[in-house]
């Protein structure tokens, strides 16, 4: 469900963070085809609240430092674990392939931090993507660290979409699939979401949340690999837990 307000306000956001010039209400409205009417309410609504102002006159609106002040404070009270970056960077550099730190919302895996390959062709996982939790080893890494009862509320609400031949289907397949994962000590991911696209995830319980990490990639690239990147991947993270307890 969609609250189309909310959404706008969202789109808007994301506008000025590609664009990075201010934009006028003529220039707004005709970008995303809203009527003008309610765009100049939207506008003057962000702008008095302190969210927009303008550069010059009539020269269009902009985000104001307030935004990013306000976004500052949020970030500092749940920050992403330290040296998280720096460790995907790590994960990136030596598999040459993209690295993911994901968190649990709902029934979907939202990508909190990344890294992604320098490679052309590669899996492109911006901040802020979703995935479904039954659909990938991502999100099959995090529904491992839940309990039995928060997981299997959150599979009695699954639609259990296929996205491709490789999708696990029913809740049984994915209980399955995650003590087959926790046997092995990983968790595979072979085109379950996204055909041709591949990887290995992990949990990564930090500061008493759930994370999980992903190296991910095109399947031509990584299922040759997969030994190597679980090697890889297990090395760092052994070492991140030895330097943070």
């Amino acid at each position: 469900m969609v609250n189309k307000q909310a959404a706008n306000v969202l789109e808007l956001l994301e506008f000025f963070a590609a664009h990075q010039r201010p934009a006028t209400l003529a220039d707004i409205a005709n970008h995303f085809g809203w009527p003008r009417s309610s765009t100049f309410k939207l506008l003057g609504t962000l702008k008095t609240r302190g969210y927009l102002y303008e550069p010059r006159p009539k020269g269009g609106y902009y985000p104001a430092p307030l935004l990013a002040d306000l976004v500052n404070r949020i970030e500092q009270a749940q920050p992403v674990p330290k040296d998280v970056h720096a460790l995907l960077e790590r994960l990136a550099a030596e598999t040459g392939e993209t690295a993911v730190l994901a968190a649990a919302s709902d029934a979907y895996a939202t990508f909190v931090a990344t890294v992604e390959s320098p490679h052309p062709i590669r899996y492109a996982a911006p901040v802020g993507k979703r995935v479904p939790l039954h659909a990938t080893a991502t999100g099959r890494a995090l529904l491992s660290q839940m309990d039995e009862k928060t997981r299997a509320s959150i599979l009695r609400k699954t639609s259990f979409q296929a996205y491709t031949e490789m999708t696990l289907t029913t809740a049984a397949a994915v209980e399955q699939e995650i003590q087959t994962s926790r046997e092995r000590g990983w968790f595979l991911g072979e085109g379950g979401y996204t055909p041709d696209l591949g990887g290995v995830a992990m949990p990564f319980p930090l500061e008493g949340r759930c994370f999980a990490l992903l190296i991910g990639g095109p399947n031509q690239r990584v299922q040759p690999r997969m030994a190597e990147l679980v090697a890889i991947l297990k090395r760092h993270v052994d070492a991140y837990r030895a330097r943070h307890g």
